[in-house]
């Protein structure tokens, strides 16, 4: 058992499930998971917890995997670009979706303390929607990231750091 957003969880389970989901996904749209992209995604979901391309990058070169930047950042925009992953703009990095393979539009818990981003599953969106629709609005993108303190960070040893 390990910790994913702010509760424990079957870790293993949920490393295994969002791989079969991406590797079945792939498979029906005649798209190919690259040892690469497989590893990036790995590597997200292993540490569930916000990384940048240079963070993977390093654990991708110490493996052999691949040394180079465009390495990573090809293997992410393809992730990002079928919602294995998201880019969490607030920090510059990624974190893999705590939903994969359902369509949604994520909003991001942001702790400014330790920064660890939690993935929910609040309908921020119909509200944006409906704010939209009523000036006449297409949205075609949307980021919505929230920024406070998480359950460890709220304690008073930890503001006190």
């Amino acid at each position: 058992m390990g910790v994913h957003g702010f509760e424990r969880h079957d870790h293993a389970r949920c490393v295994g499930s969002a791989l079969d989901t991406a590797e079945r996904f792939c498979a029906e749209n005649k798209l190919k998971l690259t040892p690469a992209r497989r590893r990036v995604l790995e590597i997200l979901l292993s540490e569930h917890k916000a990384m940048g391309a240079y963070d993977i990058l390093a654990i991708l070169a110490a493996e052999g995997v691949g040394s180079q930047p465009p390495v990573v950042y090809r293997a992410l925009d393809f992730l990002v670009g079928h919602g294995f992953v998201h880019k969490i703009e607030r920090l510059n990095s990624y974190i893999a979706c705590a939903h994969p393979g359902a369509t949604h539009s994520p909003a991001f818990m942001i702790c400014r303390a330790c920064h660890h981003v939690v993935e929910t599953p609040a309908q921020v969106s119909s509200g944006l929607d409906g704010a939209a629709a009523d000036i006449g609005f297409a949205i075609e993108a949307r980021v919505v990231e929230a920024e406070g303190l998480c359950p460890n960070c709220q304690s008073p040893d930890a503001v006190a750091r």
